[in-house]
């Protein structure tokens, strides 16, 4: 039986199982292994498989799988904890490092405490507001407050893409019904012809918000890291929120600034590292012989 050497993150409670294969080799394709090691009650546990590689372009690269197999684009509660990883094991031990995702080379600035980065901040980019590039079929760009139905109602949405797609929709009460039974019809709507992940946003003031996540692929997760981001972006774009909020998701805080100067986001969060471990590797799952 083949193994899985792991180490098990979170960034505000958005947990992954984390490879490095600078050191490993993967034991079986990555769309095979995440849904598997995802799994809460027969596999690790988490919101999906992210890969630490080599890059030509920057200090390291991350991949990161969804828990239904899917590669997306990029996590930034993922990239936070892969930026700790990378100093904490010594791959790169500079308080500044990039990053290269599917959305591209980012650059992080670490806070540490001795050998130990304990907290992260990330330039997540400039948001793609453009409507066809987000992707969405929504003739107007920006996307902002557009009427789209969904389980029999209809909401205001306003759509940012952060590398990522996302659909944000602020409400009075971020429940169960408009969560976990709204949430996933919106994921699929024809207007998102790549699906997208949907945030639900009650606002407390105008500089802090209370945030609940459908995720693409992985269902509600605790965090996402991309997603406050757009929920910043998207306050400021219907002139609710201020450029720097303090967003209180369900696994934690994150702070967001989107920054006039240069019209980047900037994300700081937690990184946690919570155990390492040995997975054995199903039978029946396809050996691997080759990096992804």
């Amino acid at each position: 039986m083949s193994q899985l050497r792991f180490t098990k993150m979170h960034g505000a409670g958005n947990d992954y199982v984390y490879v490095n294969l600078f050191e490993e080799q993967l034991p079986a394709p990555p769309e095979k292994l995440a849904p598997l090691v995802s799994d809460r009650h027969f596999g690790i546990g988490g919101d999906g498989l992210i890969l630490i590689t080599p890059s030509e372009v920057a200090d390291a690269r991350m991949r990161m799988f969804n828990a239904d197999g899917s590669e997306a684009e990029m996590c930034g509660n993922g990239l936070r904890c892969v930026a700790k990883y990378v100093y904490d094991h010594g791959i790169a031990k500079k308080d500044k490092l990039t990053l290269e995702t599917g959305a591209g080379v980012l650059s992080v600035e670490l806070e540490t405490d001795g050998n130990m980065a304990k907290r992260v901040t990330v330039n997540m980019g400039e948001p793609i507001l453009e409507a066809a590039k987000i992707p969405t079929t929504f003739d107007e760009s920006p996307v902002v407050n557009q009427r789209l139905e969904a389980g029999g109602r209809e909401f205001e949405v306003t759509c940012v893409s952060m590398g990522n797609p996302h659909c944000v929709i602020f409400v009075d009460k971020a429940d169960d019904d408009l969560v976990l039974k709204i949430g996933p019809q919106i994921e699929k709507a024809i207007q998102f012809p790549a699906r997208i992940n949907v945030e639900f946003i009650e606002i407390i003031s105008p500089t802090e918000v209370r945030q609940r996540t459908w995720e693409r692929g992985s269902g509600e997760t605790l965090a996402c890291g991309t997603g406050a981001s757009a929920v910043c972006v998207a306050g400021v774009l219907t002139g609710k929120l201020e450029r720097r909020i303090l967003n209180h998701l369900l696994g934690g805080d994150l702070e967001l600034h989107w920054n006039e100067a240069d019209n980047h986001v900037y994300m700081t969060g937690p990184a946690e590292e919570v155990f390492s471990g040995i997975w054995p590797v199903p039978h029946g799952v396809p050996l691997y012989s080759q990096l992804a």
